[in-house]
């Protein structure tokens, strides 16, 4: 459904992907797990289009995401669902029309047919209950899974989840797990849920793929990306969580008496 081919990116002198080559498998949740700061979210802007590569192919069921036009690729985006990081709901309206919005945005359904819709969404997240509530009302596990209910208004065929565990609880973070493992294989979506979170990400995929200083170091089913842990100690420090190792190695730079000013040896 999804494949990079080649991918560079560079943002100024940082380098962010050097050639790298995904596959992302249709109706398969694929997790991309990583370091903070590996690229994580870059990776699902190149995917939508919001950033273009400095050379490789993004294609996306067939069409190459930077050389589309924009009317194709507004409607490529239209077949994606987005939950972003922080919800990002809007906080003057409630639940319910904020899981409106993207209907009332991009159809012509009427006002009957997109509160019928609303409620269905509602209740597929265990949210119906909560839609005249403002978002500030809400429990940080409610708002992701309110945010989760508006990704899916426009029923996509692919949805990009961006660190969605983030600051939730483990019995919020338990429930997310299990909608978008359910959801994914009820609708047949192709999902990309980009986080850090090891042992929970890995327990719903189907796919792994393994990101740190600008390549893949590992990608597989969960079990043989466990495996590949002997061939690349990046990898390994990685899902040990270990304090040590090359991940974290100190950066050549030159001597903090520089930056001071002061002379050599003092």
């Amino acid at each position: 459904m999804i494949e990079l081919d080649g991918v560079h990116f560079s943002r100024g002198d940082q380098v962010i992907f050097d050639g790298v080559d995904m596959r992302f498998g249709r109706g398969e949740v694929t997790v991309v797990l990583g370091p903070s700061g590996t690229g994580k979210t870059t990776l699902l802007r190149l995917i939508g289009g919001q950033v273009r590569p400095a050379s490789g192919r993004v294609m996306v069921d067939g069409i190459e995401v930077a050389r589309a036009r924009r009317k194709a690729l507004y409607a490529l985006r239209r077949r994606m669902g987005v939950l972003f990081q922080n919800g990002a709901l809007f906080t003057d309206l409630t639940v319910g029309e904020n899981v409106a919005f993207p209907l009332r945005a991009h159809s012509r359904l009427d006002e009957a047919l997109i509160r019928r819709i609303v409620l269905f969404k509602l209740e597929a997240v265990g949210l119906r209950s909560a839609r005249d509530k403002y978002p500030a009302a809400l429990s940080g596990g409610m708002a992701r899974r309110a945010a989760l209910a508006r990704a899916m208004a426009l029923d996509p065929e692919i949805m990009l989840y961006d660190e969605p565990f983030a600051g939730q609880d483990p019995v919020s973070m338990g429930v997310l797990l299990r909608l978008i493992r359910r959801l994914n294989d009820a609708l047949g979506l192709t999902s990309i849920v980009v986080t850090h979170d090891v042992k929970e990400a890995m327990s719903i995929a189907d796919r792994v793929i393994v990101i740190a200083g600008g390549r893949v170091i590992g990608q597989g089913t969960p079990d043989e990306v466990r495996a590949q842990r002997e061939q690349e100690p990046a990898l390994a420090q990685f899902l040990d969580g270990a304090a040590d190792g090359p991940l974290n190695a100190a950066e050549d730079e030159a001597p903090l008496s520089a930056d001071l000013g002061l002379g050599g040896g003092q």
